[in-house]
C-alpha cells in the first residue's frame, strides 16, 4: 500500500479532527447546505469540509453586512476619527465612548443627543449606527420629517401598519433633527406610535436641538407630548453637546482661504 495514502487514512488532517459531528451539522444547517447536511456523518473526515464551511460562512457574513448597511440608509458620513473633540464647550467624552460600544442595545435603552445646530450630532449618531451594524444589528437612519411625512402619506390603516414596520423592526432606529420643524398633532401621534411600539423592546437614537421643555413648540396642541417625552427618556442616555456651530466655523475658514487665494493671483495682462 502507498505510504502517503496510509498516513492520510490513519491520520486525518487537523482541520478535520477539530470538527465534531454536532457542530458540523449546526453549521451546515445555518448555511442551508442541506445536501451536505444529509451526508454529514460520511463527509466529516473529508479534508475539504472545514474550508467549505469557512468560505460559505464568510460569504454569508459579507452578504448579511451588506444588507444591513444598505437597509440602514446611512448615506455618506465622516468617520469618528474626524470629529473635533476640542471644539464643543460641553461634551461628555466618556459617555460618548461608551455609546460607541453599543452596549445600550442590550437593555433596549434609548440615546438622545441634545444640542444646537452644527456641532456634529448627525455625524456622531451615524457612527453609532455603523458600529451597531458591524456588531450584527439591524439599523435604520431617518430624518424626523422624512419619517413623519412617509407615515402620514399612508392612505389606510392597513398601509400605515405595514409602513410602521419599516421603523419599528430594526434593532436600532435613529430619528434625526427632531425640533427643526413644527408639526401638527397628527405627526405627533405618529412619532408617539413609533416610540411606543419600540418602547423597552428596541433602542431608539434621537437628535434634537431643543430641550424637552420646548417640545410643545415642536408639536403644538398635541396631547401626547408629555407621554412621548416620558417614554423616550425612561431608561435612556442623554448626551448634551454645547458650543458654537462647527459648520459655521468651517464655512468662515473656507471663505477666508478662498479670499486669500484670490488676493495672491496676479491680474492677467492684456
Amino acid at each position: 500500500m502507498n505510504t502517503a495514502m496510509t498516513r492520510t487514512a490513519s491520520n486525518p488532517p487537523p482541520a478535520a479532527t477539530a470538527l465534531s459531528l454536532e457542530s458540523v451539522r449546526a453549521r451546515l444547517r445555518r448555511a442551508n447546505l442541506y445536501g451536505l447536511l444529509a451526508q454529514a456523518e460520511q463527509i466529516l473526515a473529508e479534508p475539504w469540509l472545514a474550508r467549505v464551511l469557512e468560505i460559505e460562512e464568510s460569504e454569508r457574513q459579507h452578504r448579511s453586512l451588506r444588507r444591513r448597511l444598505d437597509g440602514a440608509r446611512l448615506g455618506t458620513f465622516k468617520p469618528l476619527a474626524d470629529f473635533n473633540y476640542d471644539w464643543p464647550k460641553e461634551l461628555d467624552r466618556q459617555l460618548l465612548d461608551e455609546l460607541m460600544t453599543c452596549s445600550f442595545l442590550a437593555d433596549a435603552a434609548n440615546v438622545i443627543l441634545v444640542g444646537p445646530n452644527g456641532l456634529g450630532k448627525t455625524m456622531l449618531v451615524k457612527n453609532m449606527l455603523h458600529q451597531a451594524i458591524l456588531r450584527g444589528h439591524t439599523a435604520r437612519f431617518t430624518l424626523a420629517s422624512d419619517m413623519l411625512h412617509d407615515l402620514a402619506a399612508q392612505e389606510s390603516s392597513t398601509q400605515l401598519t405595514r409602513r410602521l414596520r419599516r421603523y419599528t423592526t430594526p434593532a436600532v432606529l435613529c430619528v434625526d433633527e427632531v425640533g427643526y420643524l413644527s408639526y401638527d398633532s397628527r405627526y405627533a401621534d405618529l412619532l408617539f406610535e413609533v416610540i411606543t411600539r419600540r418602547y423597552q423592546l428596541r433602542s431608539t437614537i434621537l437628535t434634537t436641538n431643543k430641550p424637552f421643555g420646548e417640545w410643545n413648540q415642536v408639536f403644538p396642541n398635541a396631547a401626547c407630548v408629555v407621554t412621548l417625552v416620558d417614554r423616550l427618556v425612561h431608561r435612556s442616555e442623554i448626551l448634551t453637546i454645547a458650543g458654537d456651530s462647527y459648520r459655521l466655523k468651517e464655512a468662515q475658514e473656507q471663505a477666508a482661504q478662498r479670499k486669500a487665494q484670490r488676493s495672491t493671483k496676479k491680474p492677467t495682462k492684456k
